[in-house]
Parts: structure tokens; C-alpha cells; sequence
């Protein structure tokens, strides 16, 4: 696992490869659009099951999805890992209790690459025409890799939905996100 800060793009990546429009499908098969959302907005959340720092964010991620929800706001787990499979995520959710949420494998790296996703944790908020309004970490939680704070003091992701929904300009449209970096699976593989 390599770890480092990068600066994150806009998107998630599913399961099967997204085609240009960003229809893609979830774990289950289930067909959804990350880049037109119907609600007021989509939270793209870039996560691998073997990155401490993205699976540290599981409780407040949750947290996020359940309490915007009721406002219009989707969520979607970008996986970013390698090699997984439907089966390990679905074991990954589990054992971190992810709930009610779009899971996708983004095994060609395409909404990754739309977003110019570089990291994870990370999060990419998506309007319904399908523009970035904030990308970046969840919050300040850690100072540097392996460094956390006792207090979070910035609340990126939440202080850009509430903007969002208020119909105004997002405060900081770009933040750095740090975590572990998304790689590329090595030529000639694909999926297990």
C-alpha cells in the first residue's frame, strides 16, 4: 500500500467500467448515473478496503450520507482497490457497517480518471448537471499520514453541502485530500 497526499478530482468509480456519460452499475447491478444525480447533489466517496486512513472515515462517512439524505443529497463508495471483487466488498461493508449506499468497483480507473481522482479517502460533490461543486477531503481529521487531530476543526465536505443546499457558492470548492494512493492495476490484469 503506497500513502501520500494528492489533490482529488471529481467522480466514483463502480463496478463496470462507466461508459462517457457516467451511467454506470453498482455491486448489486443496479444502474446509476454518479455525474447526474437526481437529487440536488451526489457525494462521491473514493475508499479501498486496505487503506487505514479511508477506512478510519467509515463511521463519519455514514454519519454524512444518513443526515443529508432527507435533503436531496445521494451517496456513492467509489472502490478504488487493485484487485477486489463484488464479494470482498460486500465483506468490506459489512465489517464496516455501510449501510444504504451505492458501492462500485472502478476497476478500469474511468471515474477516477473523470474525476482526476489521486486518493482516498476523498469526496466529490456532483450537482445534477453534472458539475463539480467541491472536491477533496472529508474534513481535517488527520494533520499528516499517521498524525491524527484530537478535534476536527474544518468540516469540508458537510460546510459544501450546506452551501450547496443554501444556493451558495461553495466556501473552499478544493481541498487537498490525504490518504492512500489510488494506483493502477498492473497492464494484462483486470479483475480477479
Amino acid at each position: 500500500m503506497r500513502r501520500g497526499r494528492g489533490l482529488l478530482g471529481a467522480g466514483v468509480a463502480i463496478l463496470l467500467t462507466a461508459s462517457v456519460s457516467g451511467q454506470t452499475r453498482d455491486i448489486d447491478g443496479r444502474s446509476f448515473a454518479p455525474f447526474a444525480p437526481a437529487g440536488k447533489a451526489n457525494v462521491l466517496l473514493f475508499v479501498q478496503t486496505d487503506c487505514p486512513i479511508s477506512n478510519s472515515y467509515a463511521p463519519e462517512i455514514q454519519r454524512i450520507c444518513k443526515a443529508y439524505e432527507s435533503r436531496g443529497v445521494r451517496c456513492s463508495l467509489a472502490y478504488e482497490d487493485v484487485r477486489v471483487d463484488a464479494a470482498a466488498v460486500r465483506k468490506h461493508m459489512k465489517d464496516f457497517s455501510y449501510s444504504n449506499i451505492a458501492a462500485a468497483i472502478d476497476d478500469s480507473r474511468a471515474l477516477a480518471d473523470r474525476a482526476r481522482a489521486t486518493i482516498t479517502p476523498a469526496a466529490v460533490v456532483v450537482d445534477p448537471r453534472g458539475a463539480v461543486l467541491y472536491r477533496g477531503r472529508i474534513d481535517n481529521l488527520y494533520a499528516s499520514l499517521g498524525k491524527p487531530r484530537r478535534n476536527v476543526t474544518e468540516h469540508d465536505l458537510t460546510d459544501a453541502l450546506d452551501a450547496i443546499l443554501a444556493g451558495k457558492p461553495v466556501p473552499k470548492p478544493e481541498t487537498e485530500a490525504l490518504g492512500c494512493f489510488i494506483t493502477r492495476p498492473p497492464k494484462g490484469r483486470g479483475r480477479p
